[in-house]
């Protein structure tokens, strides 16, 4: 496969550094992008030509990735090639902030909506449930897909992501980052979970960016076996907190040169965010 794959997510903005873990305040995501020169000279250098751009996050300030919203907003605008994705937050706390970036999923280009739960509640949290109902009824009127982080462990692993799967994903594309992150998700996913949605008619969507080794390549060979599935990987570099030249290495190690490799580096981002 000669042209670049598209990029079904990746962040813009830098963060303001933290005390991770303890310790001194740091910027991990040394590649982090503050302008949309920036971000369209790494376009340049690899030859995308279709990304998805959301607010950067990661620290505990939720109202820092908030801001970046306009930030994404502008990329899209100003770049044919990008395309925006909305940052929101189920969590209370932060209610006021998400129903005014949700007013924002209307401007031209927005084609997602990022939630997470790293930074606090989870999905079964009831007092989370009435920011949830208003973000995937936004993205259900404007036709948008919401992205979820999943991760290992902790508030957002993928038992606790499966209810937003069971309340909201038979109208609304639900993608899961991370392939479900970490070793238990990724089996959870693979051996049974995400191919049982699908037969089911869920409207869910994953990528392989920051899964374990084996996890791609096992996931294209489920695609292959249980011929279901593969409208429904998507190449992500996840950057700055990915690595895309690993990631397409290992994406494209797993799917060969065919059809599979073709329809997961380009032709799902062109259906979803095209």
């Amino acid at each position: 496969m000669s042209a670049s794959p598209h990029d079904a997510h990746r962040h813009l903005g830098v963060l303001p550094s933290y005390p991770f873990y303890g310790g001194p305040p740091v910027n991990p995501d040394i590649s982090a992008r503050a302008t949309v020169r920036m971000l369209q000279d790494d376009l340049d250098a690899e030859g995308t030509e279709l990304a998805l751009a959301i607010p950067n996050y990661g620290v505990p300030d939720a109202s820092a990735s908030f801001a970046l919203n306009e930030l994404c907003l502008e990329a899209a605008a100003t770049d044919e090639r990008i395309r925006a994705g909305i940052w929101a937050s189920p969590r209370p706390q932060d209610a006021e902030m998400t129903t005014s970036a949700l007013a924002l999923a209307r401007e031209p280009g927005v084609k997602a909506i990022k939630i997470s739960f790293l930074l606090g509640g989870r999905a079964s949290d009831e007092a989370c449930r009435p920011q949830l109902d208003q973000i995937f009824a936004t993205a259900r009127e404007l036709d948008l897909t919401v992205h979820v982080h999943t991760s290992p462990g902790g508030a957002s692993d993928v038992d606790e992501i499966g209810n937003l799967v069971d309340w909201y994903a038979d109208d609304v594309r639900l993608h899961l980052v991370h392939l479900g992150g970490g070793m238990s998700g990724h089996i959870k996913l693979i051996g049974s979970r995400f191919f049982d949605w699908i037969e089911a008619g869920k409207k869910v969507y994953t990528d392989t960016s920051w899964a374990i080794g084996f996890a791609p390549r096992w996931m294209a060979a489920e695609i292959e076996r249980r011929g279901i599935g593969a409208d429904r990987l998507l190449f992500a570099s996840d950057e700055p907190w990915g690595d895309r030249a690993g990631e397409l290495a290992r994406m494209t190690a797993a799917t060969g040169d065919g059809e599979l490799a073709r329809t997961v580096l380009r032709g799902n981002a062109e259906a979803l965010y095209g």
